[in-house]
């Protein structure tokens, strides 16, 4: 808001590479004749979203992010729905496990979701790598660190690696964050061409957590330059007063955006510059890791 001797793998690239596609030879030039070349093909349109489907995952979202039950009136204002549509979806998904209903009529998340957290959990290679590796750094075995992927404007935290200090913050998994505040966001968003950046933000300003959050878009993308600059990014009291954030991106194979961040969450009041400095090498160094991992 908040070892063993291992040779470090080559850092992948931190920065947002323009790819492009090489016209075909056939299609840039005329042929002899002065004929015109070939139409390229037309692209299979992609298939329309289920209105059903997409109605429930709004409902369930919506349920994730309540601090209470809410009866049914209050969720046909909130996810402007009529009530009819909306109580069908919940007589479903209360008979599936996925929503309960309260003697009071009041519906919350039910606990099959938790099922579907685990197997995300067991099927992701990157939850795998990061759980793989998670322990090898004695620089990090104190602090509490972090694996986040990108959510449109948001960041996901998937994994959490609690530290061993008395005084700690740890993040639950499932979480959500602006990613312009966290550090783990501005890794992700720092291997993203600033025009994707700009379009994933347009439309709203950005949240602020506390004084020291960024507030404009221009702001962030300065922010996002000197990310790139020096390799990892930084949320200086940005999610949470008096605590200072690292983080840096991970890598798959063949990908020039990052698929997903590592961060390590200090106390800033009690965080030497030299203690500061070490930790920042070993986020990196556990980025590395598990971008090899990987395959990057």
């Amino acid at each position: 808001m908040m070892d063993n001797a291992i040779v470090q793998p080559a850092e992948p690239s931190f920065s947002a590479k323009n790819t492009s596609v090489a016209h075909d030879a056939a299609m840039s030039t005329r042929v002899a004749n002065g004929s015109k070349p070939a139409a390229p093909a037309a692209r299979e349109a992609a298939p329309a979203l289920v209105p059903a489907v997409e109605r429930a995952v709004r409902l369930l979202d919506h349920l994730a992010g309540l601090r209470r039950p809410q009866p049914l009136a209050e969720l046909s204002k909130a996810l402007d729905m009529p009530k009819s549509s909306l109580h069908g979806l919940l007589h479903t998904m209360v008979a599936l496990g996925l929503a309960t209903r309260s003697d009071r009529g009041e519906y919350a998340l039910g606990a099959k979701p938790v099922q579907w957290a685990g197997a995300f959990g067991r099927q992701s290679g990157v939850v795998e790598a990061f759980d793989a590796v998670a322990q090898q750094l004695p620089a990090l075995r104190e602090e509490t660190i972090m694996l986040a992927v990108l959510d449109g404007a948001e960041v996901l935290y998937l994994a959490c690696r609690p530290g061993t200090r008395a005084l700690a913050v740890n993040f639950r998994v499932g979480g959500r964050f602006p990613a312009s505040c966290t550090s783990s966001g501005k890794a992700l968003l720092a291997t993203l061409a600033p025009e994707r950046v700009r379009e994933l933000l347009a439309g709203r300003p950005l949240p602020r957590l506390t004084r020291h959050s960024v507030g404009s878009v221009a702001a962030l993308i300065r922010q996002l330059d000197q990310c790139r600059a020096q390799g990892h990014a930084v949320d200086d009291e940005e999610t949470a007063e008096g605590m200072h954030c690292f983080g840096a991106p991970v890598f798959a194979a063949g990908r020039s955006e990052a698929v997903a961040a590592v961060a390590v969450s200090l106390i800033k009041a009690s965080t030497s510059a030299r203690r500061r400095d070490e930790v920042v090498a070993a986020i990196r160094e556990l980025a590395a890791r598990v971008s090899q991992r990987l395959g990057a």
